[in-house]
């Protein structure tokens, strides 16, 4: 198990020096910025007035504490505990279901050029499965909020929020064009934890500056690599 994870985890670092590669390296999170800093331009007031109506009880129990520059600031640090996990997600949606196809390709010519495409996968099922893999992220991301007030407890459950969403979003993605419906359930059943496992050491490289830019190709690279050699070993 061990030696499969760091051999996909050095695969896709290979991978990732490919100039075809890093071409497109940075558009997810670059396309994420742009779209989440338009709509923070447009809507921020907005936002901060509709969380502040809901802190109010909050801060004017600190403003009677003498905790004025807590209760001052604490609409606009909530905020952006929320934006950055949301673009952050907006980009691994936009590497899962634009980016992964043409890396899938790269991938199987590269390295698999002998593993026999049996199309188990949809383009309807890879944006279905993002679309739930979003959804239940978000519903208990939210959920979690109140954690962040216990001693970085929201972190903890952030981190293993997004190897679930790292996980659910990747999986399918990288076995759709190879793998049929049957060897993917297969392999769902033999390699979910470490498939979970993958999710959560690469969770932590989206918490890290700079290279969480490159973090949501390289996490599709891992899940490519790690899934197109399963499949490969079943077969065998």
């Amino acid at each position: 198990m061990i030696s499969d994870i760091a051999r996909a985890f050095m695969d896709a670092a290979r991978s990732l020096l490919h100039p075809k590669i890093l071409a497109i390296v940075l558009w997810p999170m670059v396309l994420s910025l742009m779209l989440w800093g338009v709509l923070a331009w447009l809507f921020w007031g907005d936002w901060i007035n509709l969380l502040g109506h809901w802190l109010q009880p909050a801060q004017d129990f600190l403003s009677q504490h003498d905790f004025v520059w807590l209760a001052s600031g604490m609409t606009v640090v909530l905020l952006m505990l929320l934006v950055t996990p949301l673009a952050l997600t907006t980009a691994l949606f936009i590497a899962a279901v634009m980016v992964m196809p043409m890396m899938v390709r790269h991938v199987a010519r590269c390295d698999f050029p002998d593993l026999e495409q049996r199309h188990g996968g949809t383009f309807a099922g890879s944006l279905w499965n993002a679309l739930i893999a979003i959804g239940v992220f978000c519903g208990l991301w939210l959920l979690t909020l109140p954690f962040w007030l216990l001693a970085g407890l929201g972190a903890l459950f952030s981190l293993f929020l997004t190897a679930y969403l790292n996980q659910r979003l990747f999986r399918y993605d990288a076995l759709a064009e190879h793998a049929s419906r049957e060897e993917f359930k297969l392999i769902l059943t033999q390699s979910g934890a470490e498939l979970y496992l993958l999710g959560l050491l690469l969770a932590l490289l989206h918490f890290v500056p700079v290279i969480n830019l490159l973090s949501p190709i390289y996490t599709g690279l891992v899940y490519i690599h790690y899934g197109l050699g399963q499949l490969k070993r079943l077969r065998a």
